[in-house]
């Protein structure tokens, strides 16, 4: 099965803690559905203005494999929401693709995550609907006692 043209499902579901841990990351079909359409509204668009491949760190996390490695409760990575990316092909700078997803798709949130002020070490995006998205830009730091903090950008 595929997620889109660009994304199988075996990707989009894989985690190295899932299977290290024997957790069952197997969306239920709502989850998948949302999953489709994230790709299609927002990781296809992407890219074919990219020009090739993207790197998906992150695609559908289960409740307990979110628990597993730290993530928040309210994570939209276990509705099949969220999407995290890398551009490790060197088509496009992590900058480029959040200044492109930022002013060109519609999107719930995307998150500049920590890097420096040039260029994110990854981006975190989520697409929930036409009528409920945010378009809201966060950028992701660490304070000072080391808490992972948000800021609107």
């Amino acid at each position: 099965m595929k997620i889109s043209d660009h994304i199988t499902y075996a990707e989009a579901i894989h985690s190295q803690t899932a299977k290290r841990k024997g957790i069952d990351n197997t969306p239920n079909p709502t989850q998948v559905e949302n999953m489709k359409l994230l790709a299609e509204k927002v990781f296809e668009p992407l890219r074919k203005w990219v020009g090739g491949p993207i790197k998906v760190n992150s695609f559908f996390r289960s409740p307990e494999l979110n628990t597993a490695i730290g993530g928040v409760a309210s994570s939209q990575h276990c509705k099949g929401q969220a999407i995290d990316i890398d551009d490790v092909y060197g088509k496009r700078s992590n900058a480029e693709m959040f200044t492109y997803i930022r002013e060109m798709l519609d999107f719930d949130q995307v998150i500049w995550e920590f890097g420096t002020d040039m260029n994110p070490n990854w981006i975190h995006v989520s697409y929930v609907s036409e009528e409920d998205n945010r378009n809201r830009c966060l950028k992701a730091y660490k304070d000072d006692m080391g808490r992972t903090k948000y800021k609107v950008i």
